[in-house]
């Protein structure tokens, strides 16, 4: 079945490259922290045997990735993921690849795609679901202009935006206001919202893309934050789209002389960039996580939100992968860092949203992750972290519906919370990783290139400079 289902999926690649007319072939993959990659080549390269055979690359140049003294590589093309990219001049077939060993023939343990296939895989063989479905909500920034530079004597950034509110009193020629006030940019009407054409042509051309869109929006913060939503996706799918969807968004974006970043935190004093990531598990067409416990959960998904509260930390180091997701994640803001759940309350890391009373609509929202994770390898380390929950039916413990602000000092310390930094969330992921390994979905040389990839190359350089901030606290001392 599956051979034939591939089979199906090469004759339509080369029918869409006869009916575009297609002059190039581009093959994307996914490097371990969590950008595309991708190299072209001409149309007529490529032939059925490809997708068996692949084509070579040097792997020593990906980060995170081989040694110079193995660096030879492979990435076979998933036929399936066949689009024409509308970005590019001349007329060129997208394909996603995975990442395999060219002498084992085996898919490379650390390439991201390869750990989500495996944890449908592994989910699939504990015989508890047989699909996990994965929606994702992230936020974006808009800016006009983008500069930084860090040196040995000096260090700083840049941004800007024709609606941030510091604009307010700039000579424009004429400034015609309209500058969404801080936390206020959700949601007022054109002209205050200056992105809405924007948004809508991202909108279009993510639809073009394949896309399947619910909804756009401004957000919070002033200075052009932004939300579109993608429909819910198995995982795997719905990692693969979430790259496209960053990919359509920053394109887009460039073409109108503007810039996008997922950066969780580039502006200080306003909201940050999240990632709320919705799920649920279904088996032989039916949702597993419908019942008549709390906000009309079943076992499953209490047990399931028990082991994503029991292992938050250590997933924090996968789905709040940078220094700056943790100017984010502050306790005593709008961040959603208390380790609780709650039908309602968006303060809490675990919201069970009550739009629809469908059984089918029933899934929980970990509200923790933002945009600059790695896709396939956050949601696979949640959906093994809720595995966990439903296997040893991790008890989840009390909701907590109250206003977490309102709770007096005495209740408050009982709510845990988030790691504080990356570093902490990296150190917890090394106390707390074997539900990880479970099925070899992460293997221990992933867990441990993972963490020492982010020591060496984002703790400990952050670590070494001086901040500009420090300079007002102390150059008198």
């Amino acid at each position: 079945m599956a051979q034939q289902a591939g089979n199906t999926a090469i004759a339509k690649v080369f029918k869409l490259i006869k009916d575009e007319d297609v002059k190039m072939v581009d093959f994307k993959f996914m490097d371990f922290p969590g950008s595309w990659q991708h190299f072209s080549v001409p149309v007529t390269q490529l032939s059925e045997s490809s997708f068996e055979e692949g084509f070579g690359f040097d792997g020593s140049s990906i980060r995170g990735w081989k040694a110079i003294n193995e660096s030879d590589m492979l990435i076979i093309p998933d036929a399936s993921t066949g689009k024409i990219d509308h970005f590019i001049d001349v007329k060129s077939l997208s394909l996603i690849c995975d990442v395999h060993d060219p002498l084992t023939k085996e898919k490379y343990e650390r390439c991201p795609r390869s750990i989500a296939q495996r944890a449908e895989a592994y989910m699939k063989s504990t015989g508890i679901a047989d699909t996990s479905y994965f929606g994702f909500e992230a936020e974006f920034f808009i800016f006009d202009d983008v500069r930084f530079d860090t040196n040995e004597h000096c260090s700083y950034y840049y941004l800007d935006s024709i609606e941030g509110r510091w604009n307010s009193g700039r000579d424009e020629m004429p400034n015609l206001g309209y500058k969404p006030r801080y936390k206020e940019g959700y949601f007022p009407v054109p002209p205050t919202d200056h992105l809405q054409d924007l948004r809508n042509e991202m909108t279009q051309n993510l639809i073009r893309a394949g896309l399947d869109v619910e909804a756009q929006h401004h957000e919070v913060a002033t200075g052009g934050q932004s939300e579109i939503d993608l429909r819910f996706a198995p995982l795997l799918k719905s990692a693969d789209d979430m790259l496209l969807f960053k990919y359509v968004i920053k394109n887009t974006a460039r073409l109108r002389g503007k810039s996008v970043t997922f950066m969780p935190k580039p502006l200080f004093g306003d909201n940050g960039s999240g990632m709320h990531v919705h799920q649920s598990l279904w088996k032989n067409d039916k949702p597993l996580f419908y019942g008549d416990k709390y906000a009309n959960l079943s076992d499953t998904a209490l047990h399931y939100i028990g082991g994503l509260l029991k292992h938050a930390p250590a997933l924090c180091a996968i789905t709040n992968p940078t220094t700056n997701s943790y100017k984010r994640l502050v306790p005593g803001f709008e961040a959603p860092v208390n380790l609780a759940y709650s039908q309602r309350n968006r303060s809490a890391s675990i919201r069970i949203p009550m739009y629809s009373a469908s059984p089918k609509a029933k899934r929980l929202e970990f509200r923790c992750p933002d945009p600059a994770c790695n896709p396939y390898l956050a949601f696979s380390a949640l959906l093994l972290a809720g595995l966990d929950g439903v296997m040893n039916r991790i008890d989840p413990g009390d909701p907590l519906d109250k206003d977490i602000y309102d709770l007096e000092p005495e209740e408050l310390k009982n709510v845990p919370s988030t790691p504080g930094s990356l570093e902490d969330a990296l150190q917890a992921l090394e106390r707390d990783h074997d539900f990880l390994l479970k099925g070899d979905v992460f293997t221990a040389d992933v867990i441990d290139t993972w963490i020492r990839y982010k020591m060496d190359r984002e703790v400990k350089p952050m670590s070494l400079r001086p901040h500009p901030y420090e300079f007002g606290l102390y150059y008198d001392v």
